[in-house]
């Protein structure tokens, strides 16, 4: 069974920076694609960003292009999202995923593992 647990989200000022983990658990983290999705109020899931199995590769919302990184650590089963620049608009839940089939460089909504969301506000 698939686990995600995500943490590091938070109230931030505009401007400012933080840094969401997800720790993964029940199978072989590194054979699968991670990514991050985020959802405001009133308003559907949508894409952040993903990293591929091995890392060599990621994609971003143009929204978030140029502010946030994805990385991750296949040693300690982790994913990262490290968000700078940080705007009001970018407050959401945000939810770490995780491919359901091996090998890929990204995956869509639909075909995703989630975590249980954590919130990131950010104060103008």
């Amino acid at each position: 069974q698939v686990q995600l647990v995500e943490s590091g989200g938070g109230l931030v000022q505009a401007g400012g920076s933080l840094r969401l983990s997800c720790a993964a658990s029940g199978r072989t983290f590194s054979s699968y694609a991670s990514g991050w999705f985020r959802q405001a109020p009133g308003k559907e899931r949508k894409f952040v960003g993903c990293i591929s199995w091995s890392g060599g590769s990621t994609s971003y919302a143009d929204s978030v292009k140029g502010r946030f990184t994805i990385s991750r650590d296949n040693a300690k089963n982790t994913v990262y999202l490290q968000m700078n620049s940080l705007k009001p608009e970018d407050t959401a839940v945000y939810y770490c995923a995780a491919a359901r089939t091996p090998y890929s460089s990204c995956f869509p909504l639909e075909s995703a593992y989630w975590g249980q969301g954590t919130q990131v506000t950010v104060s103008s």
